[in-house]
């Protein structure tokens, strides 16, 4: 404590009080109460001078302490039960403030996504009660130009400007996050690669184990018309394997137009109609829609619903009906329902139903439905499918459809055998 102005100014005011009464009251200078009060007054200036060293400094501290802050190249808040107290520069730049001013003052709340609101004030509970370090607590910011980042924010439990408060420090992993996201896609697209490559390898290798057998059966002459047949059916089933995988691997520039959802199902009825009659198996259509209108790719959508009727009528081997419904659902939403009455597929296969080569077929590569998902998803559809054992299956697709007006007059039905 260099400087004593305290302790000398009042002293000089004690000795110059004792000398006005010394002149004008004719009074003994060095008296008791002189010493008395020169020693009160030399006692308060010193309090007073060491007071007033101690808040300099703190002020010098904590204007390092802001130096220090301001230095650091994450976002540093400073908040009171989520009221702003302070923030660095790189907070301002990180919440896309124009100064500190557009900061302080203003919730915290105000800055976080309503999914992380809760988390935020559950944290802030905890740091008022333990006051303990949180650390990598990950936030979604809406910052002030709207853009949405996620940081990763550190707590501490601080006093600042003699109020308690607490400190926050965010890192921006947005970048961060969003490559780690490309990584784990990639990953899961090569593991995807490699399971389909697999599959493709077990499933040509059968036909061509086949194939080879009959070959060599050939090459001892004794030739039956039975194995060219075999034979030619097995190419016919790698030439199908290959072509659905085709149709995955191969993007192609799809062509959207509005069509007539009614008519794409009789044209599909018509092309399943030989089928369905050889295996002993009804259609019904149930439609009380009139005329109504997607934006789809036509051939796109008459595959899905040619494969989906196949694999009804596959799982009807002692005949039976299959029930088509076209119905309007809540919003802008068409619904169309493949209902069989056939074996049924139990509970926990569904989950499964549409991953490449997973199947409930003898033969199926799984690849035929994973394509109706695919398309029903570009399509910006659902396809969702329920099913019983012993009781049949119901599968349902959902589309958007054009237009306002598809409310039909009276209920349509159409059988054919």
């Amino acid at each position: 404590m260099s400087k004593r102005t305290g302790q000398i100014s009042l002293v000089i005011i004690s000795v110059l009080f004792t000398s006005y009464q010394t002149i004008f009251s004719h009074e003994t200078f060095f008296t008791f109460d002189f010493f008395l009060f020169t020693g009160i007054a030399w006692f308060v200036g010193w309090q007073f001078d060491k007071s007033r060293y101690y808040a300099e400094k703190a002020r010098a501290s904590e204007e390092s302490y802001k130096m220090l802050l301001e230095s650091l190249p994450v976002s540093v808040l400073i908040h009171k039960d989520f009221e702003i107290l302070y923030a660095n520069s790189s907070a301002v730049s990180g919440l896309s403030a124009s100064d500190k001013g557009a900061l302080i003052g203003r919730s915290l709340l105000d800055f976080i996504e309503m999914d992380y609101k809760g988390r935020l004030q559950e944290r802030y509970q905890y740091i008022k009660a333990e006051k303990q370090l949180i650390n990598n607590i990950e936030y979604q910011v809406k910052r002030l130009d709207g853009a949405r980042r996620y940081f990763e924010v550190s707590s501490l439990y601080v006093e600042f400007e003699g109020k308690e408060a607490v400190l926050s420090i965010g890192t921006d992993i947005s970048d961060k996050k969003k490559e780690q996201e490309q990584l784990l896609q990639k990953s899961e697209k090569l593991a995807l690669l490699g399971q389909m490559a697999a599959g493709i390898a077990h499933e040509i290798r059968n036909p061509l184990t086949s194939i080879k057998g009959f070959v060599q059966l050939f090459k001892s002459s004794s030739q039956k018309e039975e194995y060219f047949d075999i034979v030619l059916s097995e190419l016919d089933r790698i030439n199908g394997i290959v072509g659905e995988f085709l149709v995955l691997a191969k993007p192609t520039a799809d062509i959207f137009e509005k069509q007539d959802l009614t008519k794409l199902i009789s044209e599909v009825i018509l092309l399943s109609n030989t089928q369905s009659i050889l295996n002993n198996v009804e259609i019904k259509v149930e439609n009380n829609l009139h005329s109504p209108m997607i934006h789809c790719e036509k051939n796109q959508l008459k595959q899905v619903f040619l494969n989906i009727i196949k694999n009804a009528i596959e799982a009807m081997p002692d005949g039976g009906q299959l029930t088509i419904k076209v119905m309007k659902k809540t919003g802008n939403t068409i619904s169309v329902q493949f209902i069989d009455q056939g074996v049924g597929i139990s509970e926990d296969r569904i989950p499964s139903l549409g991953e490449p080569f997973y199947t409930t077929k003898e033969k199926g590569t799984g690849l035929g439905l994973m394509i109706c998902y695919k398309i029903i998803e570009n399509h910006n559809g659902r396809l969702t499918i329920e099913s019983k054992v012993g009781e049949g299956t119901k599968m349902e697709i959902e589309l958007p459809f054009e237009g306002a007006n598809v409310e039909g007059n009276e209920n349509r039905k159409n059988v054919l055998i």
